[in-house]
This record gives C-alpha cells, structure tokens and sequence, in this order.
C-alpha cells in the first residue's frame, strides 16, 4: 500500500515573527551585556578622578598645571633645557599661532605713536627722560624695520607646564625648583589656578590648547625657547672621544675628515690632558695610524710598552741618538728641483744653532750658511743631487773642523765646542741609531736638562718631519708640554711651520700645554691654534678661562662650564661645532692610560705580589 508523501513545501515551518517590544527587550540586553565588557578606555582611564581649584588628583597621583607669563627683553639660547633635564615627571607644551605681519606692522605703528606722544608730552611737562619707554621705543622700531624686510616673523606663543607626583608636598618642592631656575632668567610662572582641567588637558599629547594664555613674540626670542638645541658629533667614522653631556649621545669623529687634522689640547695639571691624549691614540692605533710622541715625563711608557711601539730615550747618557745632519728621502711622485732637500734642511739647521748657540748676528749667520754647505759637500752632498738622502751625512764635528778654517768664525766654536766635546757632547754629535719603524714611536725627554730641552725637541721634530716626507702615511704626532717650544722664536716657529704644512703630508700634529699664557703670548701659538680644526679645553683655572674665552668666542656659560668641570669633562671643538664632553675609557685602557700615581702604584704592588 502505497503512502502519499507530503510537499515540500508543506513541511518546512515558517519562523516566528517577534514584535516591536521583544526587539526593543533584546537590543537592551545586548547594550547592558555591552557595557560590562571591558574596553580599551576601560584599560588606560584612572579609578578616579578628581579635580580642584589649584590641582587635579588623577588615582593615587597628583597633578599640576601652570604657564609662563612674563619673559625678559633678552633671553639666551637654551634657557628651557634646565627644566627639560629636570628629574622630575613633567609634561610639557608650546603653543604658536602665527599672525599676520601686515596686522602687526598696523598695531606696531599706532604703538610707537603713541610712544612718541607720551615722550612728547613728558618733555613738554618738564619731566625727566623714561629710560623703560625708550627702550621700548627702540624695540618696535627694530622689529618694524625687521617685519618690513621680511627678516622677522610674528607670532602667539603659550607655554605650559603640568607636574605630576604622588604627593603634593613633591609637586611644591619641584614647582619651587622651575620658579627658581626660571625666576632667575626672568621668566616668570603662574599656576593655573580654576583652569586646572583645561591645563592638564593642554598639556596632553592631543594638540589642545583650553589655556589660551599667549604672549605675542617675533622670531629671535621665539626660537631661544626650543628646548632641545644640544648638538650632536656623531659620525659613521672616527674613534670614540667621550660621552656628549648634553644629550648622552657617543662622541665619534675622524679628525682626518676636517680641512686639517691638526688639534689644540688646553688643560690645567691634573685635569686630564695626558689621558684623553693617550686615549685617543690608542684608539687611533687600531685604525691603522702611526703615532709619534714627544713625551717630557715619561707618561706615555707603559702605553708605548703595551702596543708594542719604539721607545726612544734622549738624553747626554744614553746610547741613542739623533744627527740633525740627516737628510729625507724625496717623496715619490713630489715635484722637486735639485738641492730643495738640501736648502730646507740648511734652513732648518740654523734655526737649530740658534738655540744652540744664544742667538746669532747676522755675520755669523752668514759664515754659519756657508759652513754648512761646505760640511756637506766635504761628505759629496751638494746642490746638484736630487736624492741626498742616499749618502751618509755629516756629524756636528765635520761642521766644526769646517768652521775652524773660516775666517770670524772664533765666537761661533767656541760656543759650538760645549757640544761636540764639552758637557753637552752627547747629545747631537753622532750619526742616527734610533728604529722609527713601529707603529707607535716614543722619544722620552724627561732627562734632560732645562736648557736642553727646547734644543731636543727642535732636533726631534726635524728629524720626525724628514721621516714624515719621505714616506707618506697616515700619523699623528703628539707634541706634550709644547709651551717650552714657545718661549723661543726659533723653536715656535718651526712648530708653527710643521703644524701649518702637516695636511700635505697626511700628518695631524696635536699640540698639549697647561700654560695658556706662555702659549699664547706667542704670535706663533695663536697661528697653531688657527690652523687647528679640533680643539678640547678641559678644567682651567681662572686666569686661563678668561684668555680662553676670548680666543675661541666662548659664552659664560661655556666659561663656567670649563671652571667648573671635573676630570676628564670640557669642551670638544670639531671645525664650527663644538658640545660639552665628557672623557670615558673602558676599565682594561683606564689601567694602560692612567697617570693617577695612587693607581699606578697600587698596579706595580700587585704585579710585585704575582
């Protein structure tokens, strides 16, 4: 028996239709079930908030919102970075609303009227001239002028501050420090009292000014306020000098990057010239560049000891030695004429004699020029040769013999003879038995005597620059205590000569002195310092600061700074810029470099212990 099927159609049922009121039931529930899920606002808003005449208390912290209201005539650069730095929670926003210059060219008319006007009025009433209205007077004048020429723009500025503490009794005590630093600048605050919520709001990263405090201010005084005007020298080359002070960025420079790489290091005894120096080049060393120093006391030893460098002991005892006789060999691809070489070197030697000898007339110069000339020639070195490097040079005995067979020469032996065989006869009068050939070269002064010293230095200076011409490389030659260098014309001015031809020849030539006035009494030592492009000054002492100040333009907060800085703090020049340094060596270079005695001691007990 068959059983009929019922339709499709007929045995799908249809959905029940809901009335208005069950909807409206149903949407209720999903808003109420909305509302107990927890959201974003839900997660960053305060469990409270409370606001007041004279603060906010957002949770368990304060808040606190006030402006600036008044600025001087003259403000400095920088003047907010004493706030910005401050160890303090704070927040803080600058409002500017430009205007329009032709609407204040209009204003700035009718105001200095009526300046005149009152100035007129005064003059005609028999009182006194108001020095307050004429430098008013002369201000709007200024920035008329300024506007017109288009040099100057004008705008609204609002700058508001909010702290935030746990307390209010740590609100008081930082709003006192701000007052303080800003109060002694002139520029003065107040606290947003019945504004608190619109301050607080305007400080917020929203771009929202509900304060709408402003003072109207062009572009000069406008930019001081920027807070962030510390520079950077950062570079993606060079060694690390130190930590900027300003900002904690690294201090990296390649001193070969700039016009020359030539530098000036001023410090007072103590305050750590000898250690950025020997930082510096060990720290240079690993970039392949040689390094040659003039070390007065033996400073630079166990530096020298630790790279593997030469160590070259000048003194009336020791074994080795430096014949000022020696002659370079011509740099390849260096264009020069026959007997250049030779000319340069005669010159050179009699600004030697010089010191040598106490001075020279011009009659003695003369025999002394052609004795020379005569020594050389006696040894096959003459004008003609292109390269009088090949052949072993005379000794300051051969000049001697020279000299003894001259005419007017009897003043000038009997001085020469205290060095070639009377107290000083071991010092220059034999042929060159020093190795120059490392990486690291020393030359150790710090036995001779006073009067010799200038003499030395002269020798080893000519000696290195006749090294540096007949090779070219990439060197830095330190020259320590180079003041003693200035006291004699002769001496100055052959270090001048070398610092000034030393880009040529790849060579940076840093010169360190403690004694700012000997140093720059000199019209040579100014010309080093010009023909420097790094500079450091580190701590000075008073009378120093203030010739520094002077000669490298410095501000009196520069000044301060150098006054009172630490060890190893200053100022690093690098061309145009220059930022307040701090000096930082890791703990295995502290302990090559230092030059404290306590240290160096305790070190030699330990390794005695070993």
């Amino acid at each position: 028996m068959t059983v009929p099927q019922k339709s499709q159609s007929s045995s799908t049922e249809k959905a029940p239709q809901l009335s208005s009121a069950e909807l409206k039931k149903i949407r209720e529930a999903e808003k109420i079930f909305q509302q107990g899920m927890t959201g974003i606002r839900d997660l960053i808003a305060p469990s409270s908030l409370e606001v007041s005449f004279r603060n906010i208390r957002i949770g368990e912290r304060y808040s606190k919102t006030f402006y600036v209201h008044a600025y001087p005539r003259f403000i400095e650069a920088n003047w907010l970075s004493p706030v910005i730095n401050l160890d303090s929670t704070l927040d803080v926003s600058i409002f500017i609303y430009p205007n329009d210059s032709g609407e204040i060219m209009k204003s700035l008319r009718n105001k200095v009227a009526q300046m005149q006007s009152t100035m007129h009025m005064d003059r005609e009433r028999g009182m006194g001239r108001d020095p307050s209205l004429e430098a008013s007077l002369q201000d709007a004048e200024e920035l008329r002028d300024q506007l017109a020429r288009g040099t100057e723009k004008f705008f609204q500025f609002g700058l508001y501050f909010t702290l935030h503490a746990d307390t209010l009794e740590k609100i008081q005590k930082t709003q006192t420090v701000i007052e303080s630093v800003l109060g002694g600048k002139l520029i003065l605050t107040r606290s947003a009292d019945l504004q608190q919520e619109q301050g607080f709001r305007s400080t917020l990263p929203i771009c929202s000014d509900e304060l709408e405090i402003y003072r109207n201010m062009n572009t000069a005084p406008l930019s001081s306020s920027f807070p962030f005007t510390s520079l950077e020298l950062t570079s993606n080359t060079g060694i690390l000098y130190g930590i900027n002070r300003h900002n904690n960025s690294l201090i990296i420079f390649d001193r070969f990057s700039l016009e020359n790489a030539n530098s000036v290091i001023f410090a007072k005894s103590g305050a750590g010239k000898s250690f950025a120096v020997k930082l510096e080049i060990l720290r240079s060393l690993m970039f392949e560049t040689d390094v040659l120093v003039i070390d007065p006391e033996n400073e630079y030893e166990r530096l020298c000891e630790s790279v593997g460098g030469s160590q070259i002991r000048i003194s009336l005892n020791s074994p080795q030695r430096i014949n000022p006789f020696d002659l370079p060999s011509p740099l390849k691809d260096e264009i020069l004429h026959p007997g250049d070489l030779l000319r340069s070197n005669v010159i050179s030697l009699v600004g030697l004699f010089r010191l040598m000898l106490g001075g020279l007339s011009p009659t003695e110069e003369g025999i002394l020029d052609r004795a020379l000339l005569d020594t050389y020639a006696m040894k096959g070195i003459t004008m003609e040769m292109e390269d009088p490097s090949l052949v072993e040079p005379p000794i300051l005995s051969d000049l001697e013999a020279v000299l003894s067979r001259m005419k007017g020469s009897e003043s000038i032996l009997d001085r020469l003879s205290k060095f070639t065989h009377g107290t000083y006869a071991g010092l220059l009068n034999a042929q060159t038995n020093v190795d120059v050939d490392k990486k690291m070269v020393v030359f150790h002064i710090r036995d001779l005597e006073d009067e010799l010293r200038p003499i030395a230095i002269y020798s080893i200076l000519n000696f290195i620059w006749n090294r540096i011409r007949s090779h070219l490389k990439k060197r830095i030659l330190v020259v320590d205590e180079a003041w003693t260098l200035m006291q004699h014309q002769d001496s100055a001015k052959f270090l001048y000569g070398l610092v000034k031809r030393a880009r040529k020849y790849y060579l940076g030539v840093s010169t360190i002195t403690q004694d700012v006035e000997d140093f720059l009494l000199s019209p040579y030592g100014k010309a080093i310092i010009t023909n420097a492009s790094l500079h450091l000054l580190l701590k000075q002492s008073p009378t120093a600061a203030d010739i520094l100040a002077e000669v490298f333009h410095l501000s009196k907060g520069e000044k301060y700074l150098l006054l009172n800085s630490e060890i190893g703090q200053g100022i690093f020049f690098a061309g145009l810029d220059h930022v307040a340094i701090q000096i930082i060596a890791s703990y295995t270079e502290e302990k090559i470099i230092t030059t404290n005695p306590e240290e160096i001691i305790k070190m030699k007990s330990e390794m005695e212990n070993i």
